[in-house]
């Protein structure tokens, strides 16, 4: 039996359907409340185990209000938007929400979502250490040396944990980072971990499209269209038809052209230019970009539905500076990689070298990383790479060890992370954290989540 819903809408019509959508898939809808005051009490008779809630509710409270209380009971909830500013954005991303859906609701991104949501509800840190799952279990996923993804840092492997929940699904992907972090071979990763692996993977760099072009690009034309058009094109959306579509700099598209792209995500349809009918397509969408979309969205180049649609599920790529302890790895994949390309024997880097490469900042990221190496061992005459070369000029010494002094929230942090490990993760309960700390329960679980303490540093003692 699927869980237990509760819709906190206060819009007849969009509560009407979310109802049926949710019951068409099995699951039981406990009530459907308009207000803040109205949803509390449904709470207290029956609490559900997910809560559907609008930003903007009747009365003087909102869903971000809801969303805290929900918070601190321990009860999975997803916002449902129209459109909302990004200062609202932000307030409710500070509640740590398992997921939003846009108005108006697909029926397959809102199971998908809930899916998601289920998924991530489960497996947070306060269920893991309830559970007393073992900690150092990770997500079993094929050898991905051939794709670049290469270390065992902890931000590497909560990218690759995210990364095995979303791969075989059919929900959109939106994929954010840097220049040079491996977005492209992110989304080639996703679409080959995917159901529709054997079938097209179309890319298109959207900062490439020449702007009088780019429908025509995407949704192809029929013959004598426009002047110079010849004979029918097919566009990219057609061609990657059964497969997946990749939008590299998604952030470059030009706002008319979102219009028409948004849809097509709603309505998975197409029109060529210059036919008279519209033909579905069936293709999964992965979005990049290196942009700070929300930041373009308040200042309005790029449009809030638009951005809700794509991003269904977030994957952020750090930068190579924010994983230090995977440039050794790198270093030697990259090292194996160039040394048969060039048909040389295994070659090393010194301590010294190593070093430099470590303490290096990376604005060029693993792809600057990799060239670097590239140029070395083609460079190199023996076995060793004892000099290398850097753009930029950085004092390689380490910084002598000095003695800080440290701030009351990071002695907080490490105050309760001893703790938990004392209880083996145990929160509440005899002999739990919340008792040893003298604190409540969910002002322990707040702090927790403030203080950005996460299940793998815990390390649970036998």
């Amino acid at each position: 039996m699927k869980e237990k819903i509760l819709i906190v809408e206060d819009i007849f019509i969009e509560a009407n359907n979310l109802q049926m959508i949710m019951e068409r898939a099995g699951y039981t809808v406990s009530g459907i409340a308009v207000s803040v005051e109205e949803a509390l009490q449904m709470i207290e008779e029956d609490i559900p185990d997910f809560v559907l809630v609008d930003i903007y509710l009747k009365g003087k409270q909102t869903g971000i209000d809801l969303a805290r209380i929900l918070r601190q009971q321990n009860i999975a909830f997803i916002y449902l938007s129209a459109n909302s500013t990004k200062q609202t954005l932000d307030q409710a991303k500070t509640t740590f929400p398992y997921g939003f859906l846009v108005k108006p609701f697909r029926e397959r991104e809102v199971l998908t979502t809930l899916e998601i949501a289920r998924y991530l509800h489960a497996n947070s840190l306060d269920a893991i250490m309830r559970k007393g799952v073992d900690n150092n279990k990770r997500f079993v996923l094929p050898d991905l040396r051939q794709y670049g993804f290469v270390g065992d840092g902890l931000r590497l492997q909560q990218v690759l944990q995210h990364l095995s929940i979303v791969a075989p699904s059919e929900t959109s992907v939106l994929i954010t980072g840097e220049s040079g972090t491996g977005k492209e071979k992110m989304a080639e990763l996703i679409h080959r971990l995917s159901n529709r692996a054997s079938r097209p993977l179309i890319k298109v760099n959207c900062a490439a499209l020449p702007s009088e072009l780019i429908e025509s690009l995407l949704f192809g034309h029929e013959k004598g269209a426009f002047t110079g058009a010849l004979e029918r094109r097919i566009g990219k959306f057609e061609q990657a038809n059964g497969g997946t579509i990749f939008l590299d700099e998604i952030g470059e598209m030009p706002v008319d052209m979102q219009v028409k792209l948004l849809r097509v995500l709603q309505d998975r349809e197409i029109e060529r230019i210059g036919s008279s009918h519209a033909q579905k397509v069936d293709v999964r969408i992965i979005s990049a970009t290196s942009r700070n979309l929300e930041k373009e969205v308040a200042d309005g180049r790029f449009r809030m539905d638009f951005y809700y649609r794509l991003n269904v599920f977030p994957l952020h790529l750090p930068p190579l500076r924010e994983r230090r302890d995977d440039i050794p790895a790198l270093v030697d994949y990259f090292l194996d990689i160039h040394c048969r390309n060039f048909e040389k024997s295994a070659m090393a880097v010194s301590p010294k070298v190593m070093e430099m490469l470590t303490l290096y900042s990376w604005p060029g990221n693993i792809r600057e990383l990799e060239h670097l190496i590239e140029r070395a061992v083609l460079m190199c005459e023996g076995n060793t790479i004892n000099h290398i070369i850097l753009p930029e000029k950085i004092d390689y010494t380490p910084p002598p060890r000095e003695e800080r002094v440290k701030t009351i929230q990071e002695n907080e942090r490490e105050h309760i992370v001893e703790v938990l490990r004392r209880c083996n993760g145990k929160i509440f309960g005899k002999g739990g954290a919340a008792e040893l700390l003298s604190m409540n329960v969910s002002t322990l679980n707040y702090r927790i989540r403030k203080l950005g303490i996460n299940k793998e540093e815990l390390r649970f003692r036998e």
